[in-house]
């Protein structure tokens, strides 16, 4: 009987000392996508108001695709961009719905990625950082000092017509480093818009 008791006992104790050693981990980086519906592009010239661009999942992941409005920018002007992106699975009271503040919260896991048509853009050069290596003027940073990309600023060219610019989510836990590219990772958001800029 004694013995069974001091069987008994160890299990218990041993049972303990597993149990606190696996509070004593660091957490994994949650690997999970994030749910979009809905993306607000404000771009916000040096002086002048603002112009709000939206493109929206209205049947919520169903079988038609993002509702985008074209955006049309005025020529040879500054303008800083913010992203906010929405999930519209919940209300808007809810703290889920605003995807925005968990990118940012996870930013060493997330990056917003670039492209543009050739004659949009005189700064950043190029036509962006999707699929090569391109520049883009980020304006916020992870705690590594890694681009984020919820906010940018952009110069535009001349006037132009009949061009695009795409934006592309990447979710890249335990992946992103100052190496990592448009090709790593998951894809939370791959949106194209049509743009133009006007005189």
């Amino acid at each position: 009987m004694k013995s069974q008791l001091k069987i008994l006992a160890l299990i218990t104790f041993l049972s303990g000392v597993v149990f606190l050693s696996g509070c004593d981990e660091d957490p994994e980086p949650e690997d999970v996508e994030e749910e979009i519906t809905k993306v607000v592009l404000t771009f916000t010239p040096s002086g002048g108001s603002a112009i709000v661009v939206e493109a929206e999942d209205f049947d919520l992941g169903g079988v038609g695709p993002f509702e985008k409005e074209p955006i049309a920018l005025n020529a040879n002007t500054t303008y800083t961009l913010t992203i906010e992106m929405f999930n519209g699975f919940y209300e808007p009271t809810d703290d889920d719905y605003n995807v925005t503040t968990e990118v940012a919260e996870e930013a060493e896991e997330h990056q917003l990625f670039f492209s543009w048509s050739t004659g949009v853009f005189t700064s950043p050069t190029g036509t962006g950082n999707i699929g090569s290596i391109g520049v883009v003027n980020y304006e916020d940073q992870d705690d590594n000092n890694l681009p984020l990309g919820l906010e940018t600023t952009w110069t535009t060219s001349s006037a132009t017509t009949g061009k695009e610019f795409r934006i592309l989510l990447k979710h890249q836990p335990n992946e992103k480093s100052a190496t990592s590219t448009s090709d790593d990772g998951g894809t939370d958001l791959d949106l194209t818009f049509p743009i133009s800029i006007n005189e």
